[in-house]
C-alpha cells in the first residue's frame, strides 16, 4: 500500500490533484484510514499511470473517467493507441523545431528559404493525421491488428526527412493521377500509378492488402474528412481514386 504523497512524488503531481481525483471518482483510493490518510495499492498505479497518458494528449478528464471504466476497456489496447499518437506529436514537434531553427538561420540570411519551407509541418501533419486515421479505421473495421501494430514500428524510427520525402512522394502521385483523371479511372497510365500508389503505402506504412487498398479506397468517398483533403488536390479526385482502386483490385 502507497501513502497518497509516496503516490504524489513517484508520479510527478501534487498531493491536492490527487485529492481531486478522488473528490471526482476518477481515482479512489483502495483504502481511507479514519485519520484521513490516504492508501493506493498497484492497480491504483497503473490506472494512474493511464490518466495521466491522457492527459498528455489533452484528454479531459470526464472524458478519461468515462473510458476508462468502460466495460469494453482494454489497457494493453489503449497503450499501443498512445504510442501511435505520442509518436506522431513527437514526430511533429521534431519537424516544427527543425522548422523554428531554419528560419532563424533564413533572418540571419545564413540559407535561403522558400515559402514552402515556411509551412511544411503544418502541411505534414495532415498526410500523418490522415494516415493514423486511416489505421484506426482499418482496426476497428477489418481488425488487422498486425498492419496497425507494422504501420506503428516503421513510423516510431522515422525522421522529419523520412516524412518530407513520403509527402513529396504522396503529392507527386496525387497530382499525377489527378492530371490524367479525363482519361478514366481504367486508364493504363492511371492504373500504373495506383500500383505505384499501393506500393508506396507497403513501403512506408504496412503491408497493403488488396481487401486494405479497397477498403481505402471506399474510405475516400465515405468520410468527409478524406474527401476534403483529396479533393484539395482536384474536386473529384477521392471518387475518381475510389473507382480507380477498386479496378485495380479487381484486375489482380
Amino acid at each position: 500500500m502507497y501513502k497518497v504523497k509516496e503516490i504524489a512524488d513517484l508520479a510527478g503531481i501534487s498531493v491536492r490533484t490527487l485529492h481531486h481525483y478522488d473528490s471526482i471518482g476518477l481515482l479512489k483510493p483502495q483504502k481511507m484510514e479514519e485519520n484521513g490518510y490516504r492508501y493506493y495499492t498497484d492497480d491504483d498505479l497503473e490506472r494512474l499511470q493511464q490518466i495521466l497518458f491522457f492527459k498528455e494528449l489533452d484528454v479531459p478528464l470526464i472524458d478519461i473517467q468515462r473510458i476508462i471504466d468502460h466495460p469494453s476497456f482494454d489497457r494493453k489496447h489503449a497503450l499501443v493507441s498512445h504510442r501511435s499518437m505520442l509518436v506522431q506529436k513527437k514526430h511533429r514537434l521534431e519537424r516544427l523545431i527543425h522548422t523554428v531553427e531554419e528560419t532563424l538561420q533564413s533572418m540571419k540570411g545564413a540559407i535561403a528559404m522558400t515559402k514552402e519551407e515556411m509551412f511544411e509541418p503544418f502541411d505534414m501533419a495532415e498526410i500523418e493525421e490522415h494516415q493514423k486515421k486511416y489505421e484506426q479505421e482499418v482496426e476497428e473495421k477489418y481488425g488487422h491488428t498486425d498492419a496497425y501494430k507494422e504501420s506503428i514500428e516503421k513510423t516510431s524510427t522515422y525522421t522529419a526527412d523520412d516524412w518530407k520525402q513520403i509527402k513529396h512522394e504522396w503529392d507527386s502521385l496525387y497530382k499525377q493521377i489527378a492530371e490524367r483523371m479525363d482519361k478514366g479511372p481504367a486508364d493504363e497510365e492511371v492504373q500504373a500509378l495506383i500500383s505505384e500508389y499501393r506500393s508506396l503505402i507497403t513501403g512506408n506504412f504496412y503491408n497493403c492488402t488488396l481487401e486494405i487498398f479497397r477498403g481505402l479506397g471506399d474510405l475516400y468517398t465515405s468520410d468527409p474528412r478524406f474527401t476534403k483533403n483529396i479533393d484539395k488536390v482536384k474536386p473529384g479526385l477521392a471518387s475518381f481514386l475510389q473507382q480507380a482502386m477498386h479496378i485495380y483490385c479487381d484486375g489482380q
